[in-house]
């Protein structure tokens, strides 16, 4: 018999006897990934057997048996999400999770093997932990939103190599793009455009992390906080709007009826045009002086004006 053999025969009486003693319980990952990879790999018969050990009676070693098998099967479906940047070894451990909810609802009656049962429930619950973590807020809960958060990467991916080969890759999606993701995966060409843009984004904390005067001024909660009905800013408003109204109205009472009627003229009458008041120029004529004089009477009304809406907001 070959050392090979020997092996497999020693793994298989091993995991017998305790399926769970074929894992080891400390070590780093790629010690754990060499050792569910050494794990042997059960025949049909083998899980047949083991599955109605575990629906008829309970069996939790038949239980272990089907798990300990299918662990290479995690390892390899996880690789395929380490471009989200989450440690590879939560991403085994929430695959993990999956295989054993699948090993659990599992029935050896349908005529599938147990691998392409519990490749749905592997990813879904990648699906679930990447969309937890990968950001604070969570950026997918409708069903359309999930298939466009995991399939979107991948398609601007074929985009950019495509884009490679002609020297013109754009970071953001063309219309023909956005409209061929829409129908690849039979969404609305808005709902893509909405999601890119939350890829694009990036999470902001709502106040500084540390102790610098400086990322505290541009932190989020320095400006998002409403002023609008801060009291002070409650009664400028309402000094203001006083002012703009019966403040006025009572400067220019304030005025003889020249100097008014220059200052509405010049301020307060717009054109049919929308082009403003009279210039200095029109009014000179009108007026039958120079512009010069239009201009030191204008002068003289505004400083009244200011004295007597001074007075009036004291």
């Amino acid at each position: 018999m070959s050392e090979h053999s020997m092996n497999m025969s020693t793994a298989n009486a091993v995991a017998l006897r305790d399926p769970w003693a074929l894992v080891p319980s400390l070590g780093n990952l790629d010690a754990y990934i060499s050792a569910v990879n050494r794990i042997p790999l059960l025949s049909l018969e083998e899980e047949q057997e083991c599955a109605k050990r575990l629906r008829d009676h309970g069996d939790v070693q038949a239980a272990g048996r089907l798990v300990l098998s299918h662990l290479r099967l995690v390892v390899s479906v996880s690789r395929q999400y380490l471009g989200y940047g989450l440690p590879h070894g939560d991403l085994i451990q929430e695959g993990n999770v999956g295989l054993m909810k699948a090993v659990k609802r599992f029935d050896p009656e349908q005529g599938v093997r147990l691998v392409s049962y519990a490749l749905h429930w592997i990813k879904a619950e990648i699906h679930e932990y990447i969309l937890r973590n990968w950001r604070m807020v969570k950026l997918a809960t409708t069903k359309a939103q999930r298939k466009l958060f995991f399939n979107l990467r991948s398609l601007k991916q074929g985009f950019k190599n495509e884009a490679d080969d002609a020297r013109s890759y754009r970071n953001s999606l063309s219309g023909d793009e956005v409209r061929s993701v829409a129908e690849q995966l039979n969404v609305k060409p808005e709902e893509v455009l909405e999601m890119e843009t939350r890829l694009s984004g990036g999470d902001v904390a709502l106040e500084p992390q540390g102790d610098d005067n400086e990322e505290a001024a541009f932190a989020p909660i320095a400006y998002l906080a409403d002023e609008a009905s801060e009291p002070t800013r409650v009664l400028e408003a309402r000094r203001r709007d006083a002012l703009a109204s019966d403040g006025i109205l009572r400067a220019l009472d304030a005025l003889d009826a020249r100097s008014r009627r220059i200052v509405e003229q010049r301020w307060l009458d717009v054109n049919d045009d929308s082009s403003g008041g009279k210039t200095l120029h029109e009014l000179a004529a009108e007026y039958g002086v120079s512009a010069e004089r239009i201009r030191q009477i204008e002068v003289a009304a505004m400083k009244k004006m200011r004295k007597a809406m001074e007075a009036t907001a004291a």
